[in-house]
């Protein structure tokens, strides 16, 4: 299995990895969307066993829907929790790869539940939907709808 740290940031994601039967060890920075999903789709053609942890972060569905067409395992951690079990404050994208990577090695990453970016995507449409809108409609349309 191939564990991932990914510091996963809008333009790029610093990832540091481990391959559990091997134990090498590599990193590389990932710039979105080519190279990052180049990446990982190599992995799946390959039936490669993958696990990513990432701090959780509204910016990363395209991330998620990619991670779960895959079928890879996606950890996502509460970011206060993973900065406090940091002892060296040295904030670096490699680091902060590094170190969760590390919390996920040794069984203390704090994951936390997150709903699919699915579910996520319905649940945010109709928090925002106006009050007596069909909450079930797209949330562009529902938007446009209100411009005209």
């Amino acid at each position: 299995m191939l564990i991932i740290g990914c510091d996963y940031h809008p333009g790029f994601q610093q990832i540091a990895y481990v391959d559990s039967e091997t134990e090498e060890f590599q990193e590389r920075r990932l710039p979105h969307l080519e190279e990052a999903e180049k990446f990982y789709r190599d992995l799946g053609e390959r039936k490669v066993r993958v696990r990513v942890g990432m701090e959780a972060s509204g910016h990363a569905r395209w991330f998620e829907r990619l991670v779960e067409e895959l079928s890879f395992e996606l950890w996502m951690g509460d970011a206060a929790k993973i900065r406090a079990k940091q002892v060296r404050k040295k904030k670096t994208d490699r680091e902060d790869a590094r170190h969760i990577l590390k919390l996920m090695l040794k069984d203390d990453f704090p994951k936390i539940w997150v709903p699919n970016w699915r579910n996520r995507s319905t649940a945010t449409a109709v928090a925002s939907t106006p009050h007596g809108a069909n909450p079930n409609a797209d949330h562009e349309s529902i938007a446009s709808d209100s411009h005209q």
